[in-house]
């Protein structure tokens, strides 16, 4: 899970960052042109879980949740302004446009007397002007996470949330200072860029987005038509499509403070353009030793990738084999094995497959090398001399593994018999980290310990 460093007012408590395409978030967006009627924003963000998602700009109201008279339960989160935006007119960009609009939302709120908590938390997918009213030049997009936090004591706290983990450290002149009111008060944006460059917030902490359990919902629009949506951003549900399988905020504190929610209110409209399954390789390896028996092999083939979760389907081909991979847990990591003994060099063939879940999508197939695994035991300096020693999951067949220096430098061919290499070399100056290449296209980088 991601552990973030977070700007607030009071003390910092740095953790652990973990990033990696285990927790990839957008997967892309629009590429253009851009169309006028929506500002010559980007159309459309795609997820890892393969879930496209319009900018919500429609007027369709909930058939679950009754409006007020001005004010009606929009299925968008539809920023109305006087002198900027009119939701009673027609949509005109730049004289009649709201000067924020969301692609998707998903917002949480925690408030217990008991223990003094009032938390409110925003998950977005942005659409807004870099001066701030609507204005031809100055569109942006950014991914947004903010946590916001009245707390009754000072203290460490831990905010748990679908898209991460955020720790404050809130001091005695911080609380002092608030009352403790917002003593916890961060924004984090994420893909700012120059106008009209929408690709930013794909490396935002979003993604994939949030998606009632209830729905998604069909509303009728008043211009002619329905959508659908992945949530009813009136009401407040509970909700899946977390990357950690944390589909809710949590806050843990001093004296014992351990308050939490799973229920969202959530916004996004479910695009209607036609995309392929997004596909993201982790990892194809194999080992191999030999058997018992006279020339018998024992064989294993090790397949990781982000996909689509269930109903999603995804498998792989090796030497004319498919092979079903599984999903557990609705993140979208997938797991598949065979016992098939390869004849390497080898390319695998990947196929994800989201049309169960989403009719408009498309299977996508890449081709992947299976290589074997390569694992450095030992990489040190000491006294001018360099040692390296690494393994190779192949131990039935002749693998030349090669050291080079972190920056790509050659420093020689490893020696030794069967799986197990090593390597012991003049070395003037230590390299920062080793890497251990294997002629059957595995690969492995450790930094190298200095050793008085």
């Amino acid at each position: 899970m991601q552990h973030k460093l977070s700007h607030i007012t009071a003390v910092i408590v740095l953790t652990t960052a973990i990033q990696g395409s285990a927790t990839a978030a957008l997967y892309a967006v629009d590429p253009g042109p851009y169309n006028p009627q929506i500002g010559e924003f980007a159309s459309w963000y795609q997820d890892s879980h393969g879930r496209t998602l319009d900018l919500c700009l429609s007027r369709n109201v909930s058939s679950r949740v009754a409006g007020a008279p001005g004010a009606p339960a929009y299925m968008c989160t539809l920023a109305v302004a006087p002198g900027i935006f009119d939701d009673t007119q027609d949509l005109v960009f730049p004289t009649n446009f709201p000067d924020e609009a969301f692609w998707f939302m998903g917002d949480a709120s925690i408030t217990d007397a008991a223990s003094g908590i009032n938390l409110t938390y925003v998950s977005a997918i942005e659409a807004a002007f870099s001066g701030g009213d609507p204005k031809e030049g100055d569109q942006i997009s950014f991914a947004r996470i903010r946590i916001r936090v009245d707390v009754p004591t000072p203290g460490i706290y831990t905010i748990t949330h679908p898209y991460g983990v955020d720790v404050f450290d809130v001091t005695q002149a911080d609380f002092t200072d608030t009352g403790g009111r917002k003593a916890i008060n961060m924004t984090r944006d994420v893909g700012i860029g120059a106008a009209k460059t929408y690709n930013g917030a794909l490396q935002g902490d979003i993604g994939p987005f949030l998606r009632s359990i209830r729905g998604p919902y069909v509303e009728a629009n008043p211009d002619g038509g329905s959508d659908t949506f992945i949530g009813d951003p009136n009401l407040l549900e509970p909700v899946t499509g977390s990357p950690f399988n944390t589909n809710f905020v949590r806050v843990e504190g001093p004296n014992g403070i351990n308050v939490s929610t799973n229920l969202f209110a959530v916004t996004g409209k479910l695009s209607q353009v036609t995309l392929p399954t997004p596909l993201i390789t982790q990892r194809a390896t194999y080992s191999r030793r030999n058997g018992s028996g006279s020339g018998s092999v024992i064989a294993q083939q090790d397949v990781f990738m982000q996909a689509p979760p269930p109903p999603g389907l995804a498998d792989f081909v090796s030497n004319g084999q498919t092979t079903a991979m599984i999903e557990s847990n609705a993140t979208g990591n997938w797991y598949g094995q065979t016992a098939l003994n390869p004849s390497v060099p080898v390319d695998l063939q990947l196929t994800a497959d989201n049309r169960p879940a989403i009719l408009t999508s498309t299977p996508t197939t890449v081709s992947v090398p299976l290589v074997d695994q390569v694992t450095i035991q030992t990489a040190e300096w000491h006294a001018g001399t360099l040692k390296v020693e690494a393994t190779t999951s192949d131990e039935t067949a002749p693998v030349t593994l090669t050291a080079f220096t972190g920056n790509g430098a050659l420093i020689l061919e490893m020696s030794g018999d069967g799986a197990s290499k090593q390597m012991s070399t003049p070395s003037p100056i230590p390299p920062a980290r080793v890497e251990v290449k294997s002629s059957n296209g595995g690969t492995d980088t450790e930094e190298v310990v200095l050793v008085p």
